[in-house]
């Protein structure tokens, strides 16, 4: 279950709604559903009207929510049983203007939510080193004159090489893209030799049935935009009592 505040929230919108949620309703509980018995969450009280006005937008948001939460906390649930030490984490694959309840429901189901929006750290991906002429050196260098020191930086790399260069102009996380599971793990360990303060990130086309093929001492975290863009939505209704 995840997604109360928002569902809380519509209805404070449309007015002259109270809510009382049961106690076992709490956020990041996990509820088994697979004997399709009803599981009673919530009353709300008000006027009918008001109470069809916000219906489907609170359920939405609620299902969208503990969707992502579920899936979330599967795939940590995974690197948990295995001991990875590492970071379960969202990707910016978020629903344009759902970006919040998404990333919400990663923190609920235990990931990370990556950068939360565009101002907590700078990613340089392909595009924006083709942008400053291809080198990546040139565009860690003009992020950081822009960024000052307190703003990490991020490159997306598809080498060995590439990471190399980019912690040494001066990045604090390399995104290893798109790697097989055991070449990630072998350039992971000695990218880590030579810089072992720099983050590693492993991404591009993992999903919670094959990110055990990437666990490794040497990545500290496992990125998927599955996790945001991939999830089914958790079944809520709400039904008028007559």
């Amino acid at each position: 279950l995840a997604g109360i505040p928002f569902f809380d929230a519509v209805f404070a919108v449309c007015g002259e709604c109270s809510i009382q949620w049961e106690d076992d309703a709490i956020e990041g509980k996990l509820f088994d559903i697979n004997d399709n018995k009803k599981i009673k969450l919530a009353t709300v009280t008000g006027p009918v009207s008001h109470l069809l006005q916000g219906e489907r937008t609170a359920l939405n948001s609620m299902s969208r929510c503990s969707g992502v939460a579920t899936l979330s906390n599967k795939c940590v649930q995974i690197a948990t049983s295995q001991n990875w030490q590492g970071e379960v984490a969202g990707t910016r694959k978020t629903t344009p203007g759902f970006r919040l309840v998404e990333k919400y429901g990663l923190l609920v189901g235990g990931a990370s939510t990556h950068r939360l929006d565009l101002s907590q750290m700078v990613m340089l991906k392909d595009n924006h080193v083709w942008a400053c002429g291809g080198s990546i050196e040139a565009a860690v260098k003009k992020a950081r004159g822009v960024s000052g020191f307190s703003q990490k930086i991020e490159v997306e790399c598809q080498s060995l090489d590439e990471a190399l260069v980019a912690a040494g102009a001066g990045a604090d996380v390399v995104m290893l893209d798109n790697f097989a599971p055991q070449k990630l793990k072998e350039d992971a360990k000695l990218f880590k030799e030579k810089y072992p303060h720099v983050i590693v990130e492993a991404s591009g086309g993992i999903t919670m049935e094959t990110m055990a093929d990437y666990f490794s001492e040497h990545v500290d975290v496992i990125s998927q935009g599955k996790l945001t863009q991939g999830y089914d939505c958790v079944d809520f209704s709400l039904k008028i009592v007559h």
